[in-house]
């Protein structure tokens, strides 16, 4: 093969690398966020958990009825940390309103989750459940932390945030659920994915 030949070979060769790669990166590299959750308008994954201090487990389906607002979060995640306060004031305004929130700790051992929550505070109607082996975190497709289900009273996914939320948001989008609308996906900051960053 002459120079010639070995040099077009060669641009070829490279040409289909940076194709490969491009290709690569806009699969790959897209933020999960742009991607609305499969989730949305399916019913939402049963779950049986126990409370983070142990006892009688808690089953999705026995909520059926209620708007569940279900929050993943861990005390490493600084975002979690962040919109604890607005969870815990959102929870107690809806508490007789037919709103259950529930929180999941995140890759997160029970003690480390209530040593937390001893000091940052929790909304007495919360259900503060663990999560061994991150099984319910998995049929959720949680990708980082914070994110945030929310389930209508016929037990359907209907929305989710991804990322840090506050009161305001929390309280239209259940004021929205309410009104029988569906509010989507929504991002509204980073997540953590794990106590590394």
């Amino acid at each position: 093969m002459n120079s010639k030949a070995l040099r077009w070979t060669g641009l070829g060769i490279a040409a289909i690398g940076v194709i490969f790669a491009v290709v690569l990166a806009s699969r790959f590299g897209t933020n999960p966020g742009l991607v609305d959750s499969p989730l949305l308008g399916e019913p939402a994954p049963q779950f049986n958990l126990s409370p983070l201090e142990g006892g009688e487990p808690v089953a999705l389906d026995s909520l059926q009825g209620d708007v569940v607002v279900l929050n993943f979060f861990a005390s490493w995640c600084p975002e979690c940390r962040a919109e604890h306060d607005d969870l815990v004031s959102t929870a107690n305004a809806f508490e007789d309103q037919g709103v259950t929130f529930i929180q999941v700790a995140y890759q997160e051992s029970p003690p480390a989750s209530l040593d937390y929550l001893v000091t940052a505070g929790r909304a007495e109607s919360t259900l503060y459940l663990a999560d061994p082996g991150s099984r319910t975190a998995i049929a959720y497709g949680v990708f980082g932390i914070p994110e945030t289900y929310f389930i209508d009273e016929t037990g359907t996914v209907v929305g989710k945030i991804i990322g840090e939320t506050d009161a305001l948001t929390l309280g239209a989008t259940i004021d929205a659920i309410k009104r029988g609308e569906d509010p989507g996906q929504k991002v509204t900051g980073s997540t953590q994915q794990s106590p590394d960053g």
